[in-house]
């Protein structure tokens, strides 16, 4: 697995993730998605960049040039409901590219600092062959994105699996490092931090990204 971490690069995603990390901006759940989304955008740029292509010949209204366009068939997947803004900025990028929607929880039984992933939706088409796109933005032990990709496997082998995070843990990214080697994948986080705190949240981190997008569960 490639491994794409911008932590200690200078550039618009530094600026969005301070924003997404400021309890006090996080407080507008308006600008908290659009925020993830406008990072979401940057690394589906970055993605774009290890497609493959093809040549088309595209009319204009004064000739014809030869254009370079994707010529993978792209599957975006997100874990619902952190995952959607995520998935809004890829659709944005990509879209014409298939959907997987997955939805999975931490269960805790009786524990807060003890928890399974659960998976108790999944609507997907064949991703038989095609560039799969997990959406998820925050990466903390990396047992989200694992569970998924096993649940996954019933519906083929993609040609090339690539992993979408806003914030990751050092933990997550060598365990999910370690879960995709050998296999044709890609990792891209806008920022990586140390630590977890005993419920398995990145420290510093920003909290709950579910919860500050959309609100609170029960």
């Amino acid at each position: 697995m490639n491994i794409h971490d911008y932590s200690h690069e200078h550039s618009l995603l530094s600026e969005y993730i301070s924003r997404l990390r400021d309890k006090n901006i996080q407080k507008d759940r308006h600008h908290f998605r659009r925020n993830i989304e406008r990072v979401g955008r940057i690394l589906a740029y970055e993605i774009s960049k290890t497609l493959n292509y093809r040549d088309k010949a595209v009319s204009t209204p004064l000739g014809v040039k030869q254009c370079a366009v994707i010529d993978d068939n792209v599957v975006v997947c997100s874990i619902l409901r952190a995952g959607l803004p995520l998935h809004n900025a890829l659709l944005d990028v990509y879209d014409e590219a298939e959907n997987t929607f997955v939805s999975a929880y931490r269960h805790h039984d009786g524990s807060e600092e003890e928890f399974t992933i659960e998976v108790e939706y999944l609507a997907s088409p064949s991703l038989e062959g095609k560039v799969l796109i997990l959406a998820d933005p925050m990466l903390a032990t990396g047992s989200s994105i694992i569970t998924v990709s096993e649940a996954l496997k019933k519906l083929g082998t993609p040609s090339h699996i690539h992993i979408m995070s806003v914030i990751g843990s050092t933990q997550a990214v060598e365990t999910v490092k370690e879960y995709f080697a050998g296999i044709p994948s890609d990792l891209w986080v806008a920022t990586v931090d140390d630590s977890l705190n005993p419920a398995k949240y990145i420290v510093p981190g920003l909290g709950d990204a579910g919860d500050l997008a959309f609100g609170e569960k029960l």
